[in-house]
Order: C-alpha cells, then structure tokens, then sequence
C-alpha cells in the first residue's frame, strides 16, 4: 500500500523497510547503544538486521530511507497533499495527521512524567508542537525523531523543512543534537 500509494508516485526508490541486496553496497553502518555498558556497538549494514525484508513490517518504524526520499515526503506534507499536480494525500487527512489527537486524559496517562505533554502532542504517526518552547514561538511544526538519530520537521508557520540523519542511537538518546540542530536553524531563519 505505502509503495503504491506514497513512495513510488514521489519517485522514492530508497525507501523501503530494508535495503536490497544490490543497494547494500550504499547502505552505511549504525551504531547502537549496549545499555549495560553505555558503549557504542557497531551494526553491520551487510549482515544486519535492515538487509533482510521484515516478515512483519512495522507500521510505526523502520523504515530506511535516504535525505531524498523523505524530503519528498516532507514536501508532500508541507503541499497538504499534493505533488506535481496530483493529490496523492487528502487536505484533510494531513490536516487530521499533523493535528494533535491525544486528549488530556492520554497525556496525563502516558506515564511521561509531568510536563512531558505541555507543549506538544501526537498526531496520526509524528509528534506535534502545540505550544510555543524553546525552539520557536510558534506552534504547528510536526514531525519524527528516529532512533538512529534521524530528526524531521515541516513548519508551515515559516515554510521550513528540516531533516537531520545520523547513524547513531546513541545521539538520539544521550545528546542535545536534536535540539541543538533546530535552534541552528531557526536561529538561521532570524
């Protein structure tokens, strides 16, 4: 459905829940974290765990993909829908995606601890800044931090699309990265 639907009309030909083995020669290794000893373990990209097709892909994560191809969908986004004339996605249905659809008794039950949910929330399948904070005083950017250290955001307020990708889990979960590379850029839009 997502090949037919999204990724083949965008022209993403990397995306994928793993990587063929005639593009494995591009795919480069990650890093994940050992929480015992709080080292960085290397993946293999060969033998690893994103060069086999998933018996059950994942219909919150794992996907690979390249800066290209989620740039394509990140400007899909950002056209409500639309790209190169042809509406792939409703109006609407974007609208209800970058929308936060969590009732107070959702946040307060997330078990996040306090504060978690204050400025932001979760629309259909990314997170949604409903608040100003720190990083801009305008709420309405949407996106997804991934585990390997990737950060996407469109905000429609200032018609910015930003993509960060590294390879590393370690980054997504004991760095400010993510943080210190959107103040960059909105520091950059000043």
């Amino acid at each position: 459905m997502l090949e037919g639907r999204i990724f083949a009309p965008l022209g993403m030909k990397d995306n994928a829940f793993f990587v063929p083995q005639d593009k494995l020669d591009r795919f480069q290794p990650a890093y994940t974290v050992d929480f015992g000893t709080g080292k960085a373990v290397l993946e293999d990209p060969i033998a690893g765990q994103w060069s086999v097709a998933p018996p059950f892909p994942s219909g919150g994560g794992g996907l690979v993909s390249t800066a290209d191809d989620y740039l394509a969908f990140a400007r899909l986004l950002m056209n409500k829908g639309m790209h190169e004339g042809k509406q792939l996605l409703s109006a609407t249905s974007i609208a209800e995606m970058t929308r936060d659809q969590l009732t107070p008794a959702q946040k307060a039950g997330a078990g996040l601890g306090p504060g978690f949910f204050d400025k932001r929330g979760w629309g259909y399948g990314m997170a949604v800044s409903t608040a100003p904070d720190d990083i801009t005083p305008n709420p309405g950017r949407y996106g997804w931090d991934g585990g390997y250290g990737t950060s996407w955001a469109n905000d429609p307020n200032n018609g910015l699309i930003g993509i960060m990708l590294t390879q590393s889990s370690a980054y997504y979960v004991a760095s400010n990265g993510f943080h210190d590379f959107w103040a960059g850029a909105y520091a950059a839009l000043a």
